[in-house]
């Protein structure tokens, strides 16, 4: 009978919970593509008017159980410069990931080492380093090559999905600049409130005024066949921002960014496996830079 092994310590066991979180966090992003693009197909329901749908129910229930981080809202209204950033990055990600290739957005996404060395050097005044040119060099390399398509000369954005994805990116590089700035003198619920809110705030503005210019179809009648998807949806994306809060808040910033990155692999397999993707060896080279250049990110020595 082989020894029993030894019991893992609760400080240990205590630590892993974050990463868990993140895993989590990463996990409902880079799978939240499918029922997305279920909902869009079977119902008629566009990614814009499901993403106000899902925030609506995420940002009522977390009222539900924190009412008083509304009344954050008013008191710090530098809250909303994350809300607005937050809500961006939601409303563009779940469009670009329900029309487009999603292994190529996923990519374009995760450009973030570019933009957040861009935002760090502006809003904490970081300068740069030769091991921030060189993340930046990566991350460019590895545009051109996803970008460039074949017999064209230049590597620009192919179609909607690709500017989504692009403008994803940045959103969530300053929103995530903006979260390490402001989260010494906020709360964890005020910041999640906000960051669920204006993901409702965003997408409805977009729906909005580009359902007055045609672009955009209205929401189906209402529905449990539709209804009911949404719901779980706005659970899972409620509990994965709190997850993100909570696993951001207790790790480094170097071992937020490693965990997140699963949320490439999650996108890429679910999407190679159900026909979504192609892993053609022009996007795998362009990924792999880039992946390489958020590695380097996530290695630097926090400051």
């Amino acid at each position: 009978m082989s020894p029993s092994p030894p019991l893992r310590p609760p400080a240990a066991a205590a630590a892993s919970l974050p990463v868990v979180a993140l895993i989590f966090n990463a996990a409902v992003w880079g799978l939240s593509w499918w029922p997305l693009r279920a909902l869009h197909a079977g119902h008629g329901l566009h990614p814009l008017w499901a993403t106000v749908a899902i925030f609506v129910l995420s940002t009522t229930a977390l009222l539900a159980w924190r009412p008083a981080a509304l009344e954050q809202l008013r008191r710090q209204p530098v809250l909303w410069v994350l809300a607005a950033a937050a809500g961006a990055t939601n409303a563009a990600f779940n469009w670009a990931v329900s029309i487009g290739d999603v292994m190529r957005v996923v990519l374009l996404f995760y450009l973030m080492p570019l933009w957040s060395a861009l935002f760090a050097r502006v809003i904490l005044h970081e300068r740069f380093t030769p091991q921030a040119l060189l993340r930046v060099g990566l991350a460019l390399a590895g545009a051109v090559i996803v970008l460039k398509p074949a017999g064209a000369p230049w590597p620009l954005p192919q179609g909607l999905p690709d500017w989504l994805g692009l403008l994803a990116g940045l959103c969530f590089a300053f929103n995530s600049v903006m979260l390490r700035r402001l989260a010494p003198r906020t709360r964890e619920e005020g910041r999640a409130v906000a960051m669920l809110l204006g993901g409702v705030v965003m997408a409805a503005l977009l729906a909005l005024g580009l359902g007055r210019a045609g672009a955009v179809a209205g929401p189906p009648a209402l529905g449990l066949a539709w209804l009911l998807p949404v719901a779980g949806l706005g659970l899972c994306f409620l509990l994965s921002n709190l997850a993100y809060q909570f696993g951001a808040a207790r790790l480094p910033a170097a071992v937020t960014a490693v965990v997140m990155l699963t949320e490439v692999a999650f996108a890429s397999a679910s999407s190679v496996l159900l026909g979504e993707a192609r892993l053609s060896p022009q996007v795998l080279l362009g990924g792999a830079l880039i992946v390489a250049a958020a590695v380097l990110a996530a290695l630097q020595p926090s400051r």
